[in-house]
């Protein structure tokens, strides 16, 4: 089944939708090649959110459920496979948001909190750039509050934090191959580098940094699912 996406109609079953990416395919060039953008957008994520709503299929139970309450579901009763479609989905949906043509800086709460955390935008840079570069195989580098505390992390294959308490994300940059390696080969470093200088979205991040000072697990939600037709 071809991924859903934005606006599409649905019978049976809710499902949940491939978003739209929030430009065009060669707006994050040369940093990140629409070819690259086409191929992990249209392939990737879309086989991960199709595979997520063929195994809800016969799970009832996920009929109204959001991305969020799924991931958590299944990672409470160890439904691996569910588990691993479903975060890849959200991750990815995720990292969407967080880029920008053109790269910018943080400002204002945001920008004093790297201060504190990080000594600078540059210590920042260079501790998620260690992170992502010393990040064994395929997972994800994030810049999370954790419990107020600005803190850069990496995770595992599918591995999320949307739904750890506590942690809210602000940025996350993707470390598998597919990510980066028709544009870069195997330099992540090099990758890495240029998403942090260029594509960065600060102004996503700030979005989540003041929802993480309200509590809870901040703003970004996945997209709802379409519900059964009539």
């Amino acid at each position: 089944m071809e991924a859903l996406r934005t606006g599409a109609s649905v019978k049976g079953p809710a499902v949940f939708i491939l978003p739209e990416l929030p430009y065009a395919y060669d707006a994050l060039s040369p940093t990140m090649s629409d070819k690259t953008l086409h191929h992990h957008h249209d392939k990737h994520h879309a086989k991960y959110v199709d595979t997520t709503n063929t195994l809800l299929k016969d799970k009832p139970q996920f009929a109204a459920s959001t991305l969020e309450d799924v991931i958590a579901q299944a990672r409470e009763t160890k439904d691996v496979k569910l588990f691993n479609n479903a975060a890849q989905a959200w991750n990815h949906g995720f990292f969407w948001e967080c880029m920008a043509p053109g790269g910018s800086k943080p400002e204002g709460e945001l920008a004093a909190a790297i201060d504190t955390a990080f000594g600078g935008l540059d210590g920042l840079k260079s501790a998620l750039v260690t992170e992502g570069v010393g990040h064994f195989a395929s997972g994800w580098a994030w810049l999370v509050s954790d419990g107020g505390q600005l803190k850069v992390t990496s995770t595992h294959d599918a591995e999320t934090v949307a739904d750890r308490d506590g942690v809210v994300p602000l940025l996350v940059v993707d470390v598998w191959e597919h990510a980066y390696y028709l544009d870069y080969q195997q330099d992540r470093e090099t990758f890495l580098k240029g998403w942090f200088d260029s594509l960065a979205h600060w102004g996503f991040a700030a979005t989540q940094f003041e929802a993480a000072k309200q509590g809870g697990q901040g703003g970004y939600r996945y997209p709802a699912p379409l519900q059964k037709a009539a």
